[in-house]
């Protein structure tokens, strides 16, 4: 069985966020990055699938050179092998034609991601590599087990319970806890990463569909007003007319 995991290359959520000069692209000075936490969960479940059933896993990030430690940390983490779309990954579409092409070049059996990255959080990549590819694609999975060589059983979250999938392969799924438990490397991964495979391959020519146009922070939080308990006239006067939430 091969399984291609993609991965995204996200700023560390304790990381100060600032924005270029014209708010027309994000700062990376002074930024720390981190494997995608939702992608973790994906990374993680594959490779408890290899040791149970073998096979391989293989690491996918469309990104540009500076992702290369964090694949090489996925690698560490137990994955066969890693590829690199050279591409700044511009929007979700782009991406997702990019992850399509490798993974019918590789004729891949499962193809795994978190549900969400939480730079744009936008969870729109895995359908469109399902619908690119003409596969199934089950969103999103807190669990994931093998019933035989050809088919796989899948929960996912929906309102008011949960949805139990059987799919056969190949098939696209997103990741969320509680699929597993991510992994931190320990030394002989470490020193066995630097010598797996790490391939870099130049994008398919695709065109974004959508621009970022700007960014911005949120709106400064104002003071506390005290109020004093026996003037619920004030509070009304203030809700309304300052906070405008009646």
């Amino acid at each position: 069985m091969k399984i291609l995991v993609c991965i995204s290359n996200v700023p560390d959520t304790t990381s100060k966020i600032n924005f270029t000069a014209d708010n027309k692209e994000f700062d990376k000075n002074g930024v720390q990055y981190v494997i995608n936490p939702w992608d973790e969960y994906a990374l993680t479940r594959a490779i408890e699938l290899k040791e149970a059933k073998g096979g391989t896993v293989t690491v996918l990030n469309v990104g540009e050179a500076d992702a290369e430690p964090n694949i090489r940390k996925a690698l560490a983490i137990g994955a066969d092998d890693a590829i690199r779309v050279n591409a700044k990954p511009v929007d979700a579409f782009f991406v997702a034609q990019q992850i399509a092409a490798v993974a019918k070049e590789g004729n891949y059996d499962m193809i795994l991601m978190g549900k969400e990255s939480i730079d744009y959080n936008g969870s729109q990549v895995h359908g469109m590599v399902g619908e690119l590819l003409g596969i199934p694609s089950v969103v999103p999975a807190f669990k994931l087990d093998m019933l035989d060589d050809s088919t796989a059983r899948l929960e996912r979250e929906i309102e008011g319970g949960k949805e139990v999938v059987e799919v056969k392969l190949p098939f696209v799924a997103s990741a969320q806890q509680p699929m597993s438990e991510p992994r931190i490397p320990n030394m002989r991964g470490i020193m066995t990463a630097r010598t797996k495979p790490l391939a870099v391959k130049e994008p398919v020519g695709a065109e974004a569909k959508a621009e970022y146009v700007g960014y911005s922070k949120p709106e400064k939080k104002g003071g506390v007003k005290m109020i004093d308990p026996e003037n619920a006239g004030e509070l009304i006067t203030l809700l309304r007319n300052e906070a405008k939430v009646l």
